[in-house]
């Protein structure tokens, strides 16, 4: 059988080291929270630049084939039918 001293310091470190454990584990995924919130912070912010600049070259092309429908000139169907044979 132990002796009664070497009990009470067996609680003790079983406490302390739970409570460290418990203070690092926070630590850490504090730590990776934070850093993953950042990668995702800048994955959306190229993302959103991305659609952006997608968006923006779409209007733009759209811009331009309208100034070239305008500019083109007009041609009517001239298309006409073979007498038959």
């Amino acid at each position: 059988m132990a002796p009664p001293g070497s009990r009470r310091w067996a609680c003790v470190r079983v406490m302390a080291g739970t409570i460290l454990g418990g203070a690092l584990g926070f630590y850490v995924m504090h730590r990776l929270e934070t850093s993953h919130k950042a990668k995702m912070e800048e994955r959306l912010r190229r993302y959103e630049a991305r659609m952006s600049m997608a968006a923006k070259g779409k209007e733009e092309e759209e811009a331009q084939q309208r100034l070239q429908d305008e500019a083109a000139p007009q041609h009517k169907d001239q298309a006409r039918l073979l007498p038959d044979s």
